[in-house]
């Protein structure tokens, strides 16, 4: 499984904006800056997260983006599906109800797949954002 940059970007940016949204909304130009991402593209992944209920957005002289939950309870997985979809290494149809497969009841490659796929989940799926900005101030801190 590969990552696109919509993931890695969008999970950059969203670090970013629990580090720095704690006392007021921050800006997309902001969080570019810091993150070495295009305004533009940025733009693309949080009207995707806004979508999601992940942040939310102010207009205005002191707009910009906040956590539309807090960060405790968004997870890694939160995320990355909102910008990549599924995150399944392999789509096997044998590991699905719905899918239907010829040789569902005989293949055991399936078991390989969806150990992989449960991993993935388990991993994503614990690791929470809140977390992530925590680990985040204290290198910032250690740079100081």
């Amino acid at each position: 499984m590969k990552l696109s940059t919509r993931a890695i970007y969008g999970l950059r940016a969203m670090i970013d904006l629990g580090v720095y949204s704690e006392q007021e909304a921050v800006s997309i130009q902001s969080i570019a800056g810091r993150q070495n991402i295009s305004v533009s593209y940025l733009e693309q992944l949080m009207a995707k997260l806004k979508r999601a209920g992940l942040v939310e957005s102010t207009r205005g002289a002191c707009g910009g983006y906040r956590l539309g939950r807090p960060a405790e309870e968004i997870s890694v997985g939160d995320i990355l599906r909102v910008l990549e979809g599924g995150l399944e290494a392999a789509q096997c149809p044998g590991t699905s109800p719905e899918e239907n497969c010829e040789t569902k009841d005989i293949c055991v490659a399936k078991l390989v797949w969806k150990r992989i796929n449960d991993s993935i989940t388990q991993a994503v799926d614990t690791l929470m954002l809140g977390q992530l900005i925590e680990e985040s101030r204290k290198k910032q801190e250690e740079k100081m």
